[in-house]
């Protein structure tokens, strides 16, 4: 053998020991494979299959795309020095996959439910999706998209056909791991029991010592003072879960044998034991939609003579789901293990400027933040905006796609709000500074559009009564998101042929320079005197929250409850005359 080719052949040799191996998702579980829609056909791309299973992957604790996952390096590892974590999966696909459009439609679960069909296709919700009533219109399936779901939520209790991931219990060498864990309780109509943790979903174990130091207070406002309930008039109920998943977290409830005051804020906290690794859902979801695309995965399902039928990936949130997408590009996981680009264009929608508490440890990811119940939760923090900016108090410059501008791996982003999000969720700072002296330019990969004068989730006809004083808003938003959808499919289309033609509209959005984003108060905004009619006078206003001193640089929260360090502010949109 020549001497220069032995030596390249040694180089490579060395250079494969000197780098970690790869791990991604490793093999596709498929259970069955069934006729959707009762066999109906969808125009020319005829039937579709329903696809489920599980995903199984091992991630690579030194591996730098990996890094961000907190405490993943304290999960227990295989023999090949990978963390393994198992969720469960569901595909719709055409029975035919040559008449695929080339895009997956990734939809982030909302606390283990499935919502693409019902945002897209006009359809009845359901976990299980069989019948044409589930199908709708066929929106999706007409235009040839393979739809994908997965379980990311390591906190959900089983039932109801959700979509559950099993969670890595973080250990510090074999040493059980404990930290205070707060839990908020609203109640909605009194009682004397109520889960701890909302949304179907479980709690951290108590400690010994936690069960005996345990304190609830409650009080009517988050910033009034908390009142001390003496522990006798109250207990918790811990109930075990069984799963076939590992980390399975139990069913943990609170009994107040003289009741619970409606509408106060009871607030639980307690030391808790073995936080599971909740920020794996952020790998699992980049490793489940790269091995679609580049047909990875051994039992890949989505393969058509050994290649791959996605060669676009996009992904919708709702609410939570869509804060979800923002911190996965926040903490750089757009970036494979390949170091490829995987999601080509992101729909977080009525999101608002939040994150979530999804990558940090005793992560609880069904919190949110609102200007009442869970106000001083972690998700509606800095950075807000998709470009970087200063944090007037902790002095950060950062920014949502700060580390996707860096690996070169930024998708299209169609940040979409109804006007609630305004309201509930700190709306203007995603495209305001976070002091709101003046608007911000976010990056060019950026739209934002505002549904003017609807609601957090799509308003139908007739509108019904719900908790409030008025009737719901029978605004529908979601032809909007169908035209997105199409459009964005187009650009990432049409960028990846050459041809770079956008086939976007421009930002739809409110703005301090042209008066249309204003101070939130009613003299301000211009909302009429209308009889019968309350004007809001609290508006949801993050502030900047003091969680301890190992909260910014290890994500582990020392301080129960936060304290507020300083207020950012927020702005609502300009009404007119007739209060929209």
């Amino acid at each position: 053998m020549p001497p220069r080719i032995l030596s390249l052949i040694l180089i490579v040799f060395v250079s494969a020991l000197s780098t970690p191996a790869r791990a991604e998702l490793v093999r596709f579980e498929i259970k069955s494979r069934e006729p959707f829609a009762d066999g109906k056909s969808f125009g020319e791309v005829g039937a579709y299959e329903r696809i489920v299973g599980r995903a199984h992957y091992e991630f690579d604790p030194k591996l730098p795309q990996n890094e961000n996952v907190i405490d993943l390096k304290l999960a227990p590892r295989n023999e090949r020095g990978r963390v393994e974590v198992t969720a469960d999966l569901f595909l719709l696909a055409p029975k035919d996959l040559t008449k695929a459009n080339g895009a997956a439609l990734y939809d982030v679960n909302n606390r283990g439910n499935k919502l693409a069909l019902r945002f897209f296709n006009f359809g009845s919700g359901s976990n299980n999706p069989t019948s044409a009533a589930h199908a709708g219109d066929g929106f999706l399936m007409r235009h040839g998209f393979v739809v994908v779901w997965s379980g990311w939520d390591g906190e959900l209790l089983p039932g109801g056909d959700r979509l559950r991931l099993g969670a890595p219990i973080a250990t510090e060498k074999t040493m059980t791991i404990t930290g205070k864990v707060r839990c908020e309780i609203y109640p909605h109509s009194g009682g004397k029991r109520a889960v701890i943790n909302w949304g179907n979903h479980g709690a951290y174990r108590p400690t010994a010592k936690g069960l005996g130091e345990a304190t609830l207070t409650h009080r009517v406002r988050p910033g009034d003072p908390r009142v001390p309930v003496s522990p006798g008039k109250w207990k918790l109920h811990i109930t075990e879960v069984e799963s076939d998943l590992p980390g399975q977290l139990p069913k943990i409830e609170i009994e107040m044998p003289e009741g619970m005051r409606n509408g106060h804020i009871y607030e639980l906290i307690y030391e808790a034991q073995n936080p599971r690794v909740m920020g794996v859902c952020f790998p699992a979801v980049r490793d489940l939609m790269s091995a679609l695309k580049n047909g990875t995965g051994k039992d890949n399902p989505l393969m058509l003579e050994g290649k791959p039928i996605v060669k676009r990936a996009h992904a919708f949130g709702v609410s939570q789901s869509g804060r979800f997408l923002r911190e996965m590009l926040y903490w750089g996981f757009n970036e494979d293990e390949a170091g490829r680009q995987v999601l080509d264009g992101v729909i977080p929608h009525v999101s608002g400027s939040g994150l979530g508490s999804f990558n940090h440890r005793f992560a609880q990811p069904t919190r949110h933040a609102s200007q009442h119940d869970h106000h001083d939760y972690p998700p509606d923090r800095f950075p807000f905006s998709y470009g970087s900016q200063r944090d007037p108090f902790s002095g950060q410059h950062d920014g949502i796609l700060k580390r996707c501008e860096a690996s070169g791996t930024t998708p299209i982003v169609l940040h979409t709000q109804s006007e609630a999000e305004y309201w509930t969720r700190s709306g203007s700072l995603t495209h305001t500074d976070p002091l709101g002296r003046k608007d911000f330019e976010n990056p060019e990969t950026v739209r934002i559009y505002l549904f003017g004068g609807t609601q957090h989730g799509p308003g139908g006809w007739p509108p019904s009564w719900g908790d409030g004083k008025t009737l719901s808003n029978p605004g529908d938003y979601r032809p909007f998101l169908r035209a997105l959808l199409l459009a964005l499919d187009r650009t990432v289309a049409s960028r990846m042929s050459g041809e770079n033609h956008d086939h976007l509209p421009p930002s739809v959005l409110p703005t301090i320079a042209a008066g249309t984003l204003v101070d939130w108060k009613q003299d301000s905004t211009g909302f009429p005197k209308i009889p019968g009619i309350l004007y809001p006078k609290i508006i949801q206003q993050p502030q900047f929250l003091d969680f301890g001193p190992r909260w910014q640089t290890e994500r582990i929260i020392d301080r129960q409850p936060p304290v507020p360090r300083g207020d950012y502010r927020v702005h609502a949109p300009k009404c007119d005359a007739d209060g929209n």
